[in-house]
């Protein structure tokens, strides 16, 4: 069985000197296709991606995968991202679809997953479903500035941004002030949250970024859509191993063969 390569386009988002270059990659398929929404400071090359396209080439299904600006092979500055900036990209991206569509988002990608579908919702063309691994709602306000020191805390508004040391990469994490205004305007854990499909989630309980009473707080916020909320004991924070990934499939093809 010959399996072909995604298509690599590149999309133009926003204008002016707002305007970014967004590398996208889409597997040809049937509905419904299969959505990526990676987290803060990922890329559509890491494993979970990989691993839901290999999925999509498996079962006939098309996917999409994208980097948001300043991440992997896509323009613009990383610094100069927010959740407006990067919501509005995968807008864009979704755009290129055609039927509904399986949206899968990690850790930040979970928030811009439930966003988006918010957003489908409203122009009645509501998600297939929702996957979401780890996912960071509210990230900046309920687990960004709470981590925050006094002396972080000044240092962000003085230079306008806070590093702060990362597990996964040799670089600190760069958390800017832009980052954190933004999302105040994004925050949804203050009320209901809509989505218009079936939620899945998948959270390690052993995660040091995302506490697993995150996802608790987002379950209970989900009142009108069903929701499943699956929680691996000794998972971290990427739930990337073999088996973490095998809940990911299992999750969408669930969704993929609902009626």
């Amino acid at each position: 069985m010959t399996i072909t390569p995604p298509q690599r386009v590149t999309l133009a988002v926003g204008a002016g000197k707002a305007e970014r270059s967004i590398a996208v990659e889409q597997r040809a398929g049937s509905a419904p296709g299969l959505f990526w929404l990676g987290g803060y400071r990922s890329d559509m090359a890491g494993s979970k991606a990989l691993a839901l396209d290999a999925l999509g080439a498996e079962q006939g299904l098309a996917v999409t995968r994208f980097d948001y600006s300043g991440h992997g092979i896509s323009g613009g500055d990383f610094n100069d991202g927010t959740i407006s900036r990067w919501l509005e990209e995968a807008e864009a991206v979704m755009a290129l679809t055609q039927g509904p569509q399986i949206v899968v988002g990690s850790s930040m990608g979970g928030w811009l997953a439930l966003l988006l579908a918010k957003r489908l919702l409203a122009k009645g063309k509501p998600a297939r479903g929702l996957v979401l691994i780890a996912p960071a709602p509210d990230m900046t306000h309920e687990l960004m500035l709470p981590s925050f020191t006094p002396e972080e805390r000044a240092q962000l508004e003085q230079k306008g941004y806070v590093e702060q040391p990362s597990l996964y990469s040799d670089q600190p994490y760069r958390i800017t002030r832009g980052l954190i205004e933004d999302g105040a305007q994004h925050l949804l854990f203050g009320g209901v949250i809509e989505t218009g499909c079936p939620v899945i989630i998948l959270q390690g309980g052993q995660d040091p970024d995302v506490p697993p009473a995150h996802a608790l707080a987002l379950v209970t916020r989900i009142l009108h859509d069903p929701v499943t909320l699956t929680m691996v004991p000794d998972g971290d924070h990427r739930l990337s191993r073999e088996a973490d990934l095998e809940l990911m499939r299992a999750a969408v093809l669930k969704l993929a063969k609902a009626e």
